[in-house]
């Protein structure tokens, strides 16, 4: 088994900054794509960022230019630099990792970390 464990969420004001982590561990062999999703009350959840294992990157519209995803291999870590917060940024994080173990892949979910954007 494989467990996400997200952390760095809180309460901010506009134009402030939040550093989110997700830590993987239990049987991994590797990890390929790592992602933030995000859920705001009464919407679907939607894609922030993915980094792929070979370091290619792709983020949401709404969130280019302000957040940046990054890894660390070594750690099994995926990080989620978010600065010139706004209000519409308020929501759940939730990190995905696509986990290699053995000869299967299969995709992992954290608990999620709440992120409030005050105005």
């Amino acid at each position: 088994q494989v467990q996400l464990v997200e952390s760095g969420g809180g309460l901010v004001q506009s134009g402030g900054s939040l550093r989110l982590s997700c830590a993987a561990s239990g049987s991994i062999f590797s990890i390929n794509a790592m992602r933030w999703y995000r859920q705001a009350p009464g919407k679907q959840r939607e894609l922030v960022a993915a980094l792929t294992s070979g370091g290619r990157t792709n983020y949401a519209a709404s969130v280019k230019g302000r957040f940046t995803i990054s890894r660390d291999n070594a750690n099994n870590t995926v990080y989620l630099q978010m600065n010139s917060l706004k209000p519409e940024d308020t929501g759940v994080y939730y990190c995905n990792a696509n986990v290699r173990y053995g000869l299967s892949e299969n995709g992992y979910w954290g608990q999620g970390t709440q992120v409030t954007v005050s105005s």
